[in-house]
């Protein structure tokens, strides 16, 4: 067997233990068995991508029982195209009019509390993001007089495994009162993959486009897709950098190209997770998560605690938080020690939080004893 990481060592490079999640900044993904056989075998031949994605499309709106769905190289890359297709339409001229907006409603609203990190990607295609409401909240009356004929669509994403904002309008409200307006509205549901029922579950609902991050299900990192309505997916495809090749017009969407092997390991991974027994799924993850917790248990200034959520990509794991004066650092020194460890752990305090959160996405068979070793020799030796 191969040494631990020697690919990226022979780089000079440091591979380090992924405590922390499915983030894009370590890599995001480890594309699973099934997903990887199939990507093997779409290399024994070419295909023309635009009759690819049409078919890949169909087998995910017929899995996930929406009207139409779209491979794209990511969640975020599906925001962008979404956004593009929802200011500049079908329209070849206005395609390639792109990012310059002039003369197409431009505007994407999203509730001031419901700005996030990645609603970036909403601005790509040459968007203006409008917040509607305060700090306080967004009422029914804010959205009404925000929709103008300006407005492209209304954004919302979403993040179930997270405590509901009543000051915000629910996607419900959201809905309603853009559609009577005749306004589309687009939600980022890219970690939304659990439960089930969460796949397609917002288009469903009545909005006109999701998205969700493949990667979280075992496919390419770079990997995910849209799902919406056939206007808005056909309007997609058009944008996207196939419509930039197949059909020559010259739209945004060239650079966030996905290949042929991609698209196929995507439907392999939304295949493999609509059938995959997700009890024992979620049993592996509570196990590796008591496996980092054992040796900490019980110690004198830290307190660990396990994450129970089951919800959305990353199920359980682990909090732990440092008294700094009965163990001498603090959690944000305890990050850094770990980091600067032989393994390099990583790990984070998340935003706005003030406890370092694990997760086990990323972590290989072994490695949630090495975690939970390697904190505790560090607490002992601080």
């Amino acid at each position: 067997m191969s040494e631990w990481g020697y690919i990226y060592k022979s780089l000079g490079a440091t591979p380090v233990i992924n405590a922390t999640g499915s983030v894009t900044f370590l890599g995001g993904s480890t594309p699973v068995k099934e997903v990887k056989e199939a990507m093997e075998a779409a290399d024994s031949a070419y295909v023309p991508l635009v009759d690819l994605e049409k078919a890949a499309g169909k087998r995910l709106a017929d899995l996930l029982g929406v009207p139409a769905a779209y491979i794209t190289s990511g969640a975020g890359s599906a925001l962008t195209l979404a956004t593009a297709a929802f200011m500049a339409g079908i329209e070849d001229n206005k395609i390639q009019q792109l990012p310059d907006t002039s003369g197409m409603p431009n505007e994407i609203i999203i509730q001031k509390r419901q700005r996030y990190w990645y609603d970036r990607c909403l601005e790509f295609a040459g968007a203006k993001l409008v917040e509607v409401g305060n700090e306080k909240g967004t009422t029914h009356r804010d959205l009404v007089e925000a929709i103008t004929e300006s407005t492209a669509a209304i954004a919302y994403p979403v993040a179930e495994q997270n405590p509901v904002d009543p000051n915000i309008l629910s996607l419900e409200d959201v809905i309603d009162i853009s559609h009577k307006q005749n306004k589309p509205v687009m939600v980022d549901a890219a970690g939304q993959i659990y439960p089930l029922e969460n796949f397609g579950k917002y288009v469903k609902m009545g909005a006109d486009f999701q998205c969700i991050a493949a990667k979280y299900m075992g496919a390419p990192h770079s990997s995910g897709f849209a799902l919406g309505t056939e206007e808005v997916i056909e309007a997609i495809s058009r944008h996207s950098f196939v419509g930039y090749e197949a059909r020559r017009i010259r739209g945004i969407g060239r650079p966030q190209k996905i290949d042929r092997q991609e698209i196929i390991g995507v439907v392999a991974a939304v295949e493999r997770w609509m059938s995959l027994n997700h009890e024992d799924r979620l049993a592996h993850a509570e196990k590796q998560s008591k496996l980092i917790m054992k040796p900490l248990l019980n110690v004198a200034g830290l307190e660990v605690e396990l994450n129970n959520n089951i919800i959305g990509h990353q199920p359980f794991g682990v909090f732990i938080s440092i008294d700094k004066e009965k163990i001498g650092i603090s959690n944000e020194e305890l990050v850094i020690k770990l980091k600067n460890h032989s393994p390099s752990i990583w790990t984070r305090i998340p935003e706005d939080e003030d406890k370092i959160s694990i997760h086990v996405f990323g972590l290989n068979d072994g490695e949630p004893e090495i975690v939970g070793e390697s904190i505790k020799k560090i607490i002992n030796n601080p």
